[in-house]
């Protein structure tokens, strides 16, 4: 019997931290509406005993329903709430991508941005990634917190006059703290956001919701799937991918969920592509100098290697012999000689230094030395063979990076940064495939009626 009680003791504390995440910490008072995780035998939140009935112990909706709050919330059915919330948004576009670390939060927090602070569209930016939200931070908000209106909705925290951010971040009580939470208390977080967030702001309609998303195709995906793109709809998503297999393997995952989702891709956005920057950015080492077997004598390692290299040794160089490899190595490989190229590049060709950059592809492979020339699939290729759109390539850009970390709009910030050419190229043609919604047409409300 006591094995017994300390067993149900335990499952009584784990079911109700399970349930019980501090959401409203940092929110207003205003009750949130029921959870979906309530008691077996639940009574309802209509009932004449809600909250005081037996069963309601331990139910985490508990003082909602017994304040007769509960009641209220629960009259609304769930997808038109959601509808309703969504009333005020014209365009809804996903950004998705079955794999992580590919830059799904950095295209769509610049995305936002451009969309925002340099076309002056209304811009909604919703971060549904609920374990690792990167939104707050990537739009210079995350010392902010939300409060709720006189409706009960949330009122979203404003990084810009134009762009309005909605994030998990924003609920739990500091910026470090985890977010562990099984499936069901995810779906219940993203049904919120998409049901009780207020986007109108004073009284304008949102032209653009750009809802950034968790790697894979679980959880998170499944709630957007049933919420969202069975109801209201979307008008698209944006695929983010790296050029290595290992990222795009996962990616043609995605691709072929949302095709069984029925969901529209709007196209593949290549992230990270190449690398740019000028001499004086890099840092130079000393190359190996290998002598091959055909013209070093493996039964004299201590021969001298002066003539096979053509007089290029140093005296102050360094010699061994790899056994193992049949080879001459110079010891001194590897050795930081920046100061002693720069300064020879400005002897010999100071325009290197001024007139010219280095571009380099990240994570393009080569083409494979099998007699073929052939060289492996590229995300355009992917794109084509899935039958979407490609978007372009993003540079990797340190001034990106910086805006990120600082949440700046890099169009804004850095104007002639390489990655702006990309990142406007993705803009320009989302914008020609989703264009907003014209409020002075007549048809307007029709044209909402038809995206939802």
């Amino acid at each position: 019997q006591v094995s017994i009680g300390r067993w149900f003791l335990i499952f009584y504390v784990l079911y109700n931290l399970d349930g019980k995440m501090p959401l409203s910490t940092r929110t207003s008072a205003a009750p949130p509406p029921p959870q979906s995780n309530v008691n077996e035998n639940c009574v309802g939140p209509s009932s004449e005993d809600a909250g005081n009935a037996s069963s309601c112990a331990g139910c985490p909706n508990q003082s909602i329903c017994a304040s007769g709050d509960g009641a209220a919330a629960a009259a609304v059915p769930p997808d038109q709430s959601i509808m309703s919330s969504l009333s005020t948004v014209g365009r809804i576009i996903l950004v998705l991508s079955g794999k992580g670390g590919v830059g799904k939060s950095t295209i769509s927090a610049q995305f936002a941005w451009t969309l925002a602070a340099h076309y002056g569209y209304n811009v909604g930016l919703l971060d549904v990634d609920i374990c690792g939200p990167s939104v707050p931070r990537m739009t210079g908000v995350n010392r902010s917190s939300v409060r709720r209106g006189p409706d009960g909705r949330w009122i979203p925290v404003y990084a810009h006059p134009n762009l309005s951010v909605m994030s998990i971040g924003f609920l739990t009580p500091g910026e470090d703290d985890a977010v562990v939470w099984r499936g069901p208390r995810k779906d219940g977080m993203i049904k919120q956001f998409f049901s009780e967030v207020d986007w109108s702001g004073e009284g304008e309609n949102l032209d653009y919701l750009i809802v950034d998303t968790p790697p894979g195709t679980s959880d998170e995906h499944l709630s957007i799937v049933n919420h969202l793109v069975k109801g209201r709809g979307v008008d698209g998503a944006i695929i983010v991918t790296t050029s290595e297999e290992v990222s795009m393997a996962d990616v043609r995952k995605e691709l072929n969920f949302c095709k069984k989702v029925g969901m529209d891709v709007i196209g593949v956005v290549e992230n990270m592509a190449s690398m740019t920057l000028g001499f004086g950015d890099v840092a130079f080492h000393k190359a190996p100098v290998i002598i091959t077997p055909m013209d070093a004598d493996p039964l004299s390692p201590t021969k001298d290697v002066a003539p096979i290299l053509g007089g290029r040794v140093e005296g102050s160089k360094s010699f061994s012999f790899d056994a193992d490899e049949q080879r001459v190595v110079c010891d001194g490989a590897g050795e930081e000689c920046t100061e002693e190229v720069i300064s020879l590049i400005r002897r010999k060709c100071p325009e290197l230094l001024t007139d010219y950059l280095i571009r380099t592809d990240v994570f393009r492979m080569k083409k494979k030395n099998d007699g073929k020339n052939s060289a492996p699939p590229t995300p355009q290729d992917m794109a084509s063979k899935f039958g979407v759109p490609y978007l372009g390539a993003i540079n990797l850009d340190r001034n990106l990076l910086e805006c990120c970390d600082e949440g700046k709009p890099l169009v804004e910030a850095y104007p002639h940064s390489p990655g702006v050419t990309g990142l406007m190229r993705l803009v320009d043609r989302v914008l020609e495939a989703c264009p907003p919604i014209d409020e002075d047409e007549e048809d307007y409300e029709n044209e909402l009626e038809r995206v939802r």
